[in-house]
């Protein structure tokens, strides 16, 4: 939205042309909003990289997680912290998210240690963290069911997906999601989301290039019958035979689009009817079958998916992130420390704005307002508004190509062409033909200190068990404090080390009344 129809629109509103809703809407989707995004606060407390964020539903509460182990509730609008208590995991916290309906007083969490964790902050202050259950590996992803307070589903680097219904503390493994290539490799899951629009469907993605989307319907509770096979499946048919294709990142728009983002690649918009369907072929690696199928792309589809470039995603396992109102752009964090920012519709880069010396991991868009919240490698968290006063220009060092290394079949740079509606490869005539940007000839890069395993997992289906009550820690708070919430430095260094002792700070008789 320019800036004059911004005016134009307050105008109408004032004389009744515009519903007030109507108007937040087209206000808070305004480019000139996101071309004025600027810190106006950091959040510090955490002592290791902060993974995860999450908006409570009104939008006034932040909840942060760390490798640290701990978990933070913000009053954000003026950094003040509510709450912060050990999670009870024993590594690094890879999602917190607030479960709806709860008054804001329960968490659930996941971590590098598989633990999935409930987090109960009762109106006495007491802080409260029960296990719930673990994979086998690191648990990188919860999907909480829209609207419920008691239902959500976790997935983890031994490809399971789980269902949990807290209340009755069951826990039922629906499936391992299998490698299309050896159905004795389990899939390493790095994301999982739920159709927003119809919460029985539910994506899931990791160390192949394929998203998958399941129908919980389609799942015989008394475990029946096989629920492994998914009602469709999504990939850019370039990525179909690469068999180092990850991927790192999904998200469901408010129109049930899928967005998915690649390692080491783009990020995709796959409209519902771009399935490739339940059981698609792999292509080979010749370069010829490759070359064709991406030039018969249109052939299969009615429209291609739209591409979002310029942010590289290799280091870690990102997310991606749709804002707005009506989900107009897409976000994403970059090994290169900055946000990127994208129109929805047409893929065109609008705003890149730097966020961190090393990693931005996490973007969390404010359910109501035109605010972000990001954080990643930097122990902070930065809270961004609009309120620069001149219009951001976008800087002029942005690569948007793939690199050679991309693709293992001896092309070049791969670009879509939009006027003829064909993937074209160009050569790497830079002189660094492995394409690791190393300046050598061979596929190391020397600057790599990547953790990321793009392949599948040798994974023993029978040696699964899964977690009964017996198995169960559960962690209650006593009244007593730790020190000033003012002076972090002061507390002992061994409360993050030991996370079986979690602890609220001294805010915690405000937040119970803040409840």
């Amino acid at each position: 939205m320019k800036k004059g129809l911004i005016v134009n629109n307050i105008q109408n509103r004032e004389v009744g042309g515009v519903s007030s809703i109507n108007f937040a809407q087209r206000v808070a989707a305004s480019q000139e909003f996101v071309v004025r995004f600027d810190i106006s606060r950091k959040l510090v407390s955490h002592r290791g990289c902060v993974n995860t964020l999450d908006f409570n539903s009104v939008g006034n509460i932040l909840a942060s997680a760390s490798d640290d182990t701990f978990v933070i509730l913000w009053d954000w609008e003026t950094g003040r912290k509510l709450v912060s208590c050990l999670s009870g995991h024993h590594n690094n916290v890879f999602q917190a998210k607030f479960m709806p309906f709860s008054n804001d007083s329960s968490l659930v969490t996941c971590a590098a240690d598989g633990q999935v964790r409930l987090i109960e902050i009762a109106q006495n202050g007491m802080v409260g963290s029960q296990f719930l259950c673990k994979h086998r590996g690191g648990a990188h992803k919860l999907a909480i069911e829209p609207g419920s307070p008691h239902n959500f589903y976790t997935c983890g680097e031994d490809g399971v997906v789980q269902h949990i219904d807290l209340r009755t503390r069951t826990v039922t493994k629906l499936f391992t999601c299998l490698s299309k290539r050896n159905v004795m490799c389990a899939i390493h899951l790095h994301a999982i989301v739920l159709d927003p629009r119809n919460p029985n469907l539910f994506a899931v993605a990791g160390t192949d290039a394929f998203a998958r989307l399941y129908d919980i319907r389609k799942f015989q509770w008394d475990a029946t019958k096989n629920f492994a096979q998914p009602v469709d499946m999504f990939c850019p048919l370039h990525l179909m035979g690469d068999v180092d294709a990850g991927i790192t990142g999904l998200a469901f728009s408010e129109q049930s689009e899928l967005l998915v983002s690649y390692n080491d690649e783009f990020i995709y918009l796959f409209a519902r009817e771009m399935g490739l369907g339940p059981n698609p072929i792999l292509a080979s690696n010749g370069s010829d079958t490759i070359e064709s199928s991406l030039n018969s792309m249109v052939d299969f589809s009615p429209v291609v998916p739209t591409i979002f470039k310029g942010h590289r995603n290799f280091e870690t396992i990102k997310g991606v992130y749709f804002f707005g109102p009506k989900c107009e752009y897409v976000m994403s964090g970059s090994d290169c420390g900055r946000i990127f920012i994208w129109k929805k519709k047409d893929g065109e880069l609008i705003r890149v704005m730097e966020a961190d010396k090393h990693v931005v991991n996490c973007i969390e868009p404010h359910p109501h307002i035109p605010v972000l919240a990001s954080s990643g490698i930097e122990n902070d968290i930065k809270i961004w508004v609009p309120k620069a006063i001149e219009r951001s220009i976008l800087p002029t060092n942005i690569d948007i190509t793939a690199r050679h290394h991309l693709f293992p079949f001896g092309f070049g740079d791969l670009r879509f062409d939009n006027d003829n509606g064909i993937y074209i490869f160009t050569d790497d005539d830079d002189g660094d033909d492995d394409g690791d940007d190393d300046g050598d000839n061979n596929d190391v890069d020397e600057d790599d200190d990547s953790d990321y395993g793009a392949g599948s997992s040798d994974y023993d289906m029978d040696e699964y068990d899964s977690f009964d009550s017996s198995n169960e820690e559960e962690h209650v708070v006593s009244g007593d404090t730790f020190g000033d919430v003012d002076n972090d430095d002061e507390i002992d260094e061994e409360l993050h080390e030991h996370a079986d002792n979690p602890y609220l700070d001294d805010d915690r008789a405000r937040y119970a009344e803040y409840l």
